[in-house]
Protein backbone atom coordinates (compact mmCIF):
# COMPACT_ATOMS: atom_id res chain seq x y z
CA UNK A 1 0.00 0.00 0.00
CA UNK A 2 2.92 2.28 1.10
CA UNK A 3 4.97 1.37 -1.97
CA UNK A 4 1.93 1.83 -4.13
CA UNK A 5 1.66 5.43 -2.97
CA UNK A 6 4.67 6.60 -3.23
CA UNK A 7 4.56 5.59 -6.93
CA UNK A 8 2.12 7.55 -8.60
CA UNK A 9 1.16 10.14 -5.38
CA UNK A 10 1.81 12.88 -8.29
CA UNK A 11 -0.54 11.53 -10.46
CA UNK A 12 -3.37 10.83 -8.19
CA UNK A 13 -3.35 14.48 -6.54
CA UNK A 14 -3.45 15.58 -10.31
CA UNK A 15 -6.73 13.54 -10.87
CA UNK A 16 -8.14 15.06 -7.39
CA UNK A 17 -7.52 18.16 -8.41
CA UNK A 18 -9.51 17.61 -11.78
CA UNK A 19 -12.52 15.60 -10.74
CA UNK A 20 -15.67 16.79 -9.94
CA UNK A 21 -17.10 16.98 -6.18
CA UNK A 22 -18.36 13.21 -5.86
CA UNK A 23 -21.85 12.25 -5.60
CA UNK A 24 -23.09 9.35 -3.67
CA UNK A 25 -25.55 6.55 -4.82
CA UNK A 26 -26.44 2.99 -3.36
CA UNK A 27 -24.04 1.12 -5.35
CA UNK A 28 -24.03 -2.32 -4.27
CA UNK A 29 -20.48 -3.02 -2.03
CA UNK A 30 -19.32 -5.40 -4.47
CA UNK A 31 -19.71 -3.62 -7.49
CA UNK A 32 -17.82 0.24 -5.61
CA UNK A 33 -15.07 -2.63 -4.63
CA UNK A 34 -14.49 -3.42 -8.51
CA UNK A 35 -14.18 0.18 -9.49
CA UNK A 36 -11.69 0.66 -6.96
CA UNK A 37 -9.14 -2.26 -8.00
CA UNK A 38 -10.11 -1.13 -12.12
CA UNK A 39 -8.40 2.08 -11.44
CA UNK A 40 -5.57 0.83 -8.89
CA UNK A 41 -4.60 -1.85 -11.81
CA UNK A 42 -4.71 0.96 -14.82
CA UNK A 43 -2.97 2.92 -12.15
CA UNK A 44 -0.35 0.17 -11.87
CA UNK A 45 -0.60 -0.11 -15.44
CA UNK A 46 0.82 3.35 -16.63
CA UNK A 47 3.07 3.80 -13.95
CA UNK A 48 5.06 0.17 -15.57
CA UNK A 49 4.68 2.06 -19.11
CA UNK A 50 5.77 5.32 -17.67
CA UNK A 51 9.07 3.21 -16.36
CA UNK A 52 9.51 1.25 -19.06
CA UNK A 53 9.92 4.52 -21.58
CA UNK A 54 12.38 6.44 -18.96
CA UNK A 55 12.17 9.31 -22.52
CA UNK A 56 8.95 10.29 -22.51
CA UNK A 57 7.97 13.27 -20.97
CA UNK A 58 5.82 13.47 -17.50
CA UNK A 59 2.87 15.22 -19.96
CA UNK A 60 2.82 12.50 -21.95
CA UNK A 61 3.26 9.80 -19.46
CA UNK A 62 0.57 11.49 -17.38
CA UNK A 63 -1.76 11.47 -20.39
CA UNK A 64 -2.54 7.97 -19.72
CA UNK A 65 -3.99 8.59 -16.02
CA UNK A 66 -6.14 11.08 -17.49
CA UNK A 67 -8.50 9.85 -20.01
CA UNK A 68 -11.58 8.56 -18.83
CA UNK A 69 -11.52 4.88 -18.74
CA UNK A 70 -13.97 3.62 -16.16
CA UNK A 71 -17.86 3.71 -16.11
CA UNK A 72 -18.25 4.00 -12.87
CA UNK A 73 -21.99 4.37 -11.36
CA UNK A 74 -22.29 7.42 -9.39
CA UNK A 75 -20.02 6.61 -6.48
CA UNK A 76 -17.03 7.38 -8.79
CA UNK A 77 -16.97 7.90 -5.52
CA UNK A 78 -14.71 4.79 -5.56
CA UNK A 79 -12.87 8.00 -6.72
CA UNK A 80 -13.29 9.71 -4.03
CA UNK A 81 -12.65 7.26 -1.67
CA UNK A 82 -9.38 5.92 -3.52
CA UNK A 83 -8.20 9.78 -3.99
CA UNK A 84 -9.03 11.47 -0.87
CA UNK A 85 -10.59 13.77 -2.84
CA UNK A 86 -12.84 15.52 -0.27
CA UNK A 87 -14.94 12.57 1.50
CA UNK A 88 -13.76 11.32 4.43
CA UNK A 89 -15.01 7.82 6.04
CA UNK A 90 -15.29 7.52 9.48
CA UNK A 91 -17.66 5.91 12.02
CA UNK A 92 -19.31 7.82 14.69
CA UNK A 93 -22.13 8.03 17.43
CA UNK A 94 -24.55 9.78 15.31
CA UNK A 95 -27.94 9.87 17.70
CA UNK A 96 -30.79 7.63 15.41
CA UNK A 97 -34.16 8.94 14.89
CA UNK A 98 -37.06 8.19 17.39
CA UNK A 99 -37.95 4.38 18.19
CA UNK A 100 -40.04 2.47 16.19
CA UNK A 101 -42.74 2.50 18.84
CA UNK A 102 -43.30 6.41 18.38
CA UNK A 103 -43.28 6.52 14.89
CA UNK A 104 -46.84 7.88 13.19
CA UNK A 105 -47.23 4.95 10.77
CA UNK A 106 -47.12 6.32 7.19
CA UNK A 107 -47.59 4.30 3.48
CA UNK A 108 -43.64 3.74 3.50
CA UNK A 109 -43.74 2.22 6.84
CA UNK A 110 -46.62 0.23 5.77
CA UNK A 111 -45.30 -1.00 2.60
CA UNK A 112 -41.66 -2.07 4.30
CA UNK A 113 -43.75 -4.04 6.92
CA UNK A 114 -45.07 -6.17 4.41
CA UNK A 115 -41.88 -6.14 2.47
CA UNK A 116 -40.38 -7.15 5.92
CA UNK A 117 -43.15 -9.77 6.65
CA UNK A 118 -42.04 -11.48 2.79
CA UNK A 119 -38.40 -11.02 3.16
CA UNK A 120 -38.88 -12.47 6.95
CA UNK A 121 -40.27 -16.29 4.65
CA UNK A 122 -37.22 -16.94 3.16
CA UNK A 123 -34.90 -20.04 3.72
CA UNK A 124 -32.43 -19.74 6.26
CA UNK A 125 -28.89 -21.20 4.82
CA UNK A 126 -26.05 -23.07 5.70
CA UNK A 127 -23.28 -21.08 4.22
CA UNK A 128 -19.64 -22.40 4.98
CA UNK A 129 -16.65 -19.77 5.82
CA UNK A 130 -14.91 -21.95 2.80
CA UNK A 131 -17.69 -20.81 0.29
CA UNK A 132 -18.69 -17.67 -2.01
CA UNK A 133 -22.25 -15.20 -2.04
CA UNK A 134 -22.44 -15.44 -5.81
CA UNK A 135 -25.00 -12.50 -7.39
CA UNK A 136 -25.55 -11.86 -11.01
CA UNK A 137 -26.96 -8.31 -12.14
CA UNK A 138 -27.34 -5.68 -14.96
CA UNK A 139 -25.94 -2.09 -14.00
CA UNK A 140 -25.57 0.86 -15.86
CA UNK A 141 -24.60 4.07 -14.45
CA UNK A 142 -22.35 7.64 -15.15
CA UNK A 143 -19.02 8.46 -15.89
CA UNK A 144 -18.67 11.54 -13.88
CA UNK A 145 -14.46 12.14 -14.47
CA UNK A 146 -15.64 15.20 -17.55
CA UNK A 147 -17.18 16.78 -14.87
CA UNK A 148 -20.95 15.90 -16.53
CA UNK A 149 -22.71 12.33 -16.18
CA UNK A 150 -22.17 10.38 -19.46
CA UNK A 151 -24.82 7.37 -19.09
CA UNK A 152 -22.87 4.37 -20.18
CA UNK A 153 -24.73 1.26 -21.72
CA UNK A 154 -26.31 -1.47 -19.77
CA UNK A 155 -23.37 -4.35 -18.38
CA UNK A 156 -24.18 -7.55 -16.91
CA UNK A 157 -21.83 -8.50 -13.87
CA UNK A 158 -21.25 -11.62 -11.92
CA UNK A 159 -19.69 -11.45 -8.49
CA UNK A 160 -18.33 -13.84 -5.89
CA UNK A 161 -17.74 -12.81 -2.67
CA UNK A 162 -15.52 -14.82 -0.22
CA UNK A 163 -16.89 -15.85 3.12
CA UNK A 164 -14.22 -15.91 5.31
CA UNK A 165 -14.77 -14.10 8.16
CA UNK A 166 -10.98 -12.42 7.49
CA UNK A 167 -9.27 -10.25 7.14
CA UNK A 168 -8.56 -11.20 3.78
CA UNK A 169 -6.60 -9.44 1.07
CA UNK A 170 -8.23 -11.14 -1.81
CA UNK A 171 -11.97 -11.03 -0.97
CA UNK A 172 -13.57 -12.24 -4.06
CA UNK A 173 -14.17 -11.81 -8.39
CA UNK A 174 -15.95 -10.09 -10.23
CA UNK A 175 -16.94 -10.27 -14.02
CA UNK A 176 -18.68 -7.79 -16.50
CA UNK A 177 -19.25 -8.73 -20.10
CA UNK A 178 -16.93 -11.35 -19.90
CA UNK A 179 -13.71 -9.88 -18.46
CA UNK A 180 -12.49 -11.10 -14.53
CA UNK A 181 -11.02 -9.07 -11.96
CA UNK A 182 -9.93 -9.75 -8.48
CA UNK A 183 -11.36 -7.72 -5.13
CA UNK A 184 -8.87 -6.80 -3.41
CA UNK A 185 -8.73 -5.43 0.26
CA UNK A 186 -9.77 -2.16 1.09
CA UNK A 187 -7.66 0.62 0.20
CA UNK A 188 -5.77 1.03 3.86
CA UNK A 189 -6.19 -2.21 4.64
CA UNK A 190 -2.88 -3.59 4.89
CA UNK A 191 -3.60 -6.07 6.98
CA UNK A 192 -6.45 -7.85 4.76
CA UNK A 193 -10.62 -6.52 5.33
CA UNK A 194 -12.29 -8.35 8.30
CA UNK A 195 -16.43 -8.95 7.75
CA UNK A 196 -18.14 -6.33 8.22
CA UNK A 197 -20.45 -3.44 6.51
CA UNK A 198 -17.79 -2.99 3.99
CA UNK A 199 -17.56 -6.58 3.42
CA UNK A 200 -20.75 -8.05 4.33
CA UNK A 201 -20.78 -12.22 4.47
CA UNK A 202 -23.46 -14.41 5.42
CA UNK A 203 -22.35 -14.91 9.06
CA UNK A 204 -21.92 -11.21 9.42
CA UNK A 205 -25.48 -10.36 8.49
CA UNK A 206 -26.48 -13.33 10.72
CA UNK A 207 -25.10 -11.61 13.67
CA UNK A 208 -26.83 -8.26 13.02
CA UNK A 209 -29.67 -7.01 15.68
CA UNK A 210 -32.54 -8.35 14.58
CA UNK A 211 -34.80 -5.72 16.61
CA UNK A 212 -35.19 -2.95 14.25
CA UNK A 213 -34.33 -0.11 16.82
CA UNK A 214 -31.13 -1.49 17.58
CA UNK A 215 -30.36 -2.44 14.11
CA UNK A 216 -30.81 1.10 13.47
CA UNK A 217 -28.65 2.74 16.26
CA UNK A 218 -25.78 0.28 14.81
CA UNK A 219 -26.46 1.72 11.39
CA UNK A 220 -26.26 5.36 12.59
CA UNK A 221 -22.93 4.36 14.57
CA UNK A 222 -21.29 2.62 11.90
CA UNK A 223 -22.29 3.23 8.14
CA UNK A 224 -19.66 4.98 6.07
CA UNK A 225 -20.25 8.73 6.28
CA UNK A 226 -19.06 11.69 4.13
CA UNK A 227 -18.74 15.27 5.96
CA UNK A 228 -21.24 16.54 2.93
CA UNK A 229 -23.90 13.66 3.12
CA UNK A 230 -26.80 13.65 4.96
CA UNK A 231 -26.37 11.04 7.35
CA UNK A 232 -30.01 9.74 6.82
CA UNK A 233 -28.91 9.14 3.70
CA UNK A 234 -25.62 7.79 4.16
CA UNK A 235 -27.79 5.31 6.66
CA UNK A 236 -30.32 4.82 3.97
CA UNK A 237 -27.34 3.89 1.03
CA UNK A 238 -25.72 1.33 3.31
CA UNK A 239 -29.17 -0.56 4.01
CA UNK A 240 -29.44 -0.45 0.03
CA UNK A 241 -26.00 -1.66 -0.28
CA UNK A 242 -26.70 -5.06 1.82
CA UNK A 243 -29.92 -5.35 -0.63
CA UNK A 244 -29.94 -7.73 -3.55
CA UNK A 245 -27.74 -10.89 -2.56
CA UNK A 246 -27.34 -13.93 -0.47
CA UNK A 247 -28.77 -12.62 2.93
CA UNK A 248 -30.37 -14.26 6.06
CA UNK A 249 -34.62 -13.93 6.42
CA UNK A 250 -34.29 -12.18 9.66
CA UNK A 251 -31.50 -9.92 8.72
CA UNK A 252 -33.23 -9.17 5.60
CA UNK A 253 -36.58 -8.35 7.89
CA UNK A 254 -34.85 -6.13 10.18
CA UNK A 255 -32.99 -3.92 7.56
CA UNK A 256 -36.83 -3.16 5.86
CA UNK A 257 -38.60 -2.20 9.14
CA UNK A 258 -35.31 -0.31 10.31
CA UNK A 259 -35.60 1.69 6.92
CA UNK A 260 -38.72 3.09 8.14
CA UNK A 261 -37.40 4.90 10.60
CA UNK A 262 -34.82 7.32 8.75
CA UNK A 263 -36.39 10.22 8.24
CA UNK A 264 -37.07 11.31 4.44
CA UNK A 265 -38.26 7.72 3.46
CA UNK A 266 -41.86 7.75 1.05
CA UNK A 267 -43.10 5.05 -1.13
CA UNK A 268 -43.38 5.34 -4.75
CA UNK A 269 -46.08 3.63 -6.93
CA UNK A 270 -44.56 3.05 -9.76
CA UNK A 271 -41.25 1.96 -9.78
CA UNK A 272 -38.37 0.35 -12.02
CA UNK A 273 -35.20 -0.86 -12.35
CA UNK A 274 -32.64 -0.42 -14.61
CA UNK A 275 -34.20 -3.12 -17.08
CA UNK A 276 -37.23 -1.41 -17.07
CA UNK A 277 -39.01 -4.19 -14.95
CA UNK A 278 -41.87 -2.23 -12.97
CA UNK A 279 -42.81 -2.41 -9.24
CA UNK A 280 -43.21 -0.74 -5.95
CA UNK A 281 -40.93 1.51 -4.65
CA UNK A 282 -39.15 2.81 -1.13
CA UNK A 283 -37.02 6.34 -2.30
CA UNK A 284 -35.08 8.99 -0.47
CA UNK A 285 -34.04 12.17 -1.82
CA UNK A 286 -30.72 13.33 -1.18
CA UNK A 287 -31.03 17.62 -0.83
CA UNK A 288 -26.86 17.46 -0.85
CA UNK A 289 -26.35 16.07 -4.37
CA UNK A 290 -30.65 16.88 -5.19
CA UNK A 291 -30.58 13.10 -6.44
CA UNK A 292 -33.22 10.59 -5.31
CA UNK A 293 -32.22 6.42 -4.43
CA UNK A 294 -34.99 4.25 -5.16
CA UNK A 295 -35.44 0.77 -4.40
CA UNK A 296 -37.90 -1.28 -6.53
CA UNK A 297 -39.81 -4.56 -5.60
CA UNK A 298 -41.77 -7.11 -7.63
CA UNK A 299 -45.40 -5.98 -7.55
CA UNK A 300 -46.82 -9.58 -6.62
CA UNK A 301 -44.20 -11.42 -3.98
CA UNK A 302 -42.73 -8.04 -2.91
CA UNK A 303 -38.95 -9.80 -4.01
CA UNK A 304 -36.35 -6.92 -4.29
CA UNK A 305 -35.54 -6.37 -8.11
CA UNK A 306 -32.96 -3.53 -8.22
CA UNK A 307 -32.01 0.37 -7.32
CA UNK A 308 -31.52 3.12 -9.11
CA UNK A 309 -29.99 7.00 -7.86
CA UNK A 310 -31.15 9.39 -10.25
CA UNK A 311 -31.11 13.90 -10.34
CA UNK A 312 -34.44 15.44 -9.18
CA UNK A 313 -33.07 19.14 -10.61
CA UNK A 314 -30.98 20.16 -12.94
CA UNK A 315 -27.10 20.71 -11.91
CA UNK A 316 -24.05 21.05 -12.96
CA UNK A 317 -24.06 16.92 -13.75
CA UNK A 318 -26.71 16.80 -16.20
CA UNK A 319 -30.54 17.61 -16.40
CA UNK A 320 -33.07 16.58 -13.82
CA UNK A 321 -33.81 12.80 -14.45
CA UNK A 322 -30.67 11.75 -15.58
CA UNK A 323 -29.70 8.18 -14.51
CA UNK A 324 -26.17 8.22 -12.07
CA UNK A 325 -26.31 4.71 -10.97
CA UNK A 326 -28.65 1.67 -11.22
CA UNK A 327 -28.83 -1.86 -10.52
CA UNK A 328 -31.15 -4.48 -11.67
CA UNK A 329 -30.45 -8.17 -9.50
CA UNK A 330 -31.04 -11.46 -11.67
CA UNK A 331 -30.25 -13.77 -9.33
CA UNK A 332 -27.88 -15.01 -6.62
CA UNK A 333 -27.04 -18.24 -5.04
CA UNK A 334 -23.91 -19.71 -2.78
CA UNK A 335 -21.44 -21.42 -4.68
CA UNK A 336 -18.18 -23.47 -3.55
CA UNK A 337 -15.59 -21.55 -5.57
CA UNK A 338 -14.85 -18.07 -6.86
CA UNK A 339 -16.06 -18.31 -10.66
CA UNK A 340 -18.07 -21.03 -10.23
CA UNK A 341 -21.63 -20.48 -12.04
CA UNK A 342 -25.03 -22.01 -9.85
CA UNK A 343 -27.07 -24.53 -11.77
CA UNK A 344 -29.64 -22.67 -9.92
CA UNK A 345 -30.04 -18.98 -8.76
CA UNK A 346 -32.65 -17.52 -6.06
CA UNK A 347 -34.20 -14.67 -7.77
Amino acid sequence: MNEKKDVCDNDVEEIARLLPAPARSPLPRAQHLRHKEQLMQRIDRDNQLASESPNASPRKRRSHLLRPVLLMPVTALALGGILTAGIVLATGDDVPPASTATRTTHPAAVLLDQISAAAGKGETLKVRDDQFAYTREKTRGADLTSGKAVVGPLAETETWLAQEPGPLHKLGVTRTDGETLPINAQLGDTKGTPAGISRPTYQWMASLPTDPDKLLSYLYAKAPKSDRQERDQAVFDCIGSLLGGVMPPDTAAALYRAAAGIPGVTRTADAHDVTGRRGVGIARTDTTFHARTEWTFDRQDLTFLGARSYLVQDTSYGKKGTLMSGTAVLGHAVVDKAGQVPDRERV
